[in-house]
């Protein structure tokens, strides 16, 4: 796995711009942020609290917000017809920092029976499932696709994250520290974090691009 470039320490100073930018914030804010930093937040119903070990139409929203779909019958299998078997399966894998997990999961665990669970469901793929499980479990699963694959150099995120993490322990709190100058909210994570600057970086988003747009 490579480190994006945005991501390390040395480049604090343009992560600090391209979250401003991709959020909204600062002297970003009259061209607003992008439709993905409403993923993070969205809550319609003001129930998001009470509904942490459930997926809620809430959490189809908020993907669409980072532009997948979550087909009609999967929702319908999320939300309704095995609603329980995922809330069991939530409540199990519990609301955790991924920087805590020391060691390798064992094939058995319960975040991997969650996984599982997820990409079996119609017309949803592993990119999909990736935001679904992040927005429940966001200091836990990082967000997983095409752009992040190739600015980390795998096809796979989660487990060389962990190990990432564990190796550098000065990451985890690398990232939270470019959350508060960046004036983010707090349910943006460190691994949200990550996300984003893998993103913009891998996408060559600038943020002088909006600033001169504007």
């Amino acid at each position: 796995m490579t480190l994006p470039d945005l991501v390390k320490p040395d480049r604090a100073t343009d992560a600090l711009e391209t979250l401003a930018c991709y959020y909204g914030r600062g002297r970003h804010a009259d061209h607003g942020g992008f439709t993905g930093a409403r993923f993070d937040t969205w809550d319609s119903t003001g129930t998001r609290a009470q509904d942490v070990n459930r997926f809620t139409a809430d959490d189809v929203v908020a993907v669409s917000f980072l532009s997948v779909y979550v087909p009609p019958l999967a929702a319908a299998v999320l939300l309704h017809d095995h609603a329980n078997d995922f809330a069991g399966l939530l409540a199990a894998v519990e609301d955790r920092d991924l920087i805590t997990e020391t060691n390798p999961w064992a094939d058995d665990w319960v975040g991997w029976r969650l996984w599982q669970a997820l990409v079996a469901l119609p017309g949803v793929g592993p990119t999909t499932a990736s935001k679904l499980y992040a927005r429940k479990r966001p200091r836990l699963r990082p967000i997983y696709d095409s752009v992040v694959a190739a600015a980390i150099a795998s096809d796979t995120v989660w487990e060389p994250l962990r190990a990432l993490l564990q190796s550098d322990p000065g990451l985890h709190l690398h990232l939270i520290r470019l959350r508060d100058p960046a004036y983010l909210p707090a349910e943006v994570s460190a691994l949200r974090v990550f996300d984003v600057l893998a993103w913009m970086g891998g996408k060559q988003y600038t943020p002088g691009r909006w600033l001169a747009a504007g």
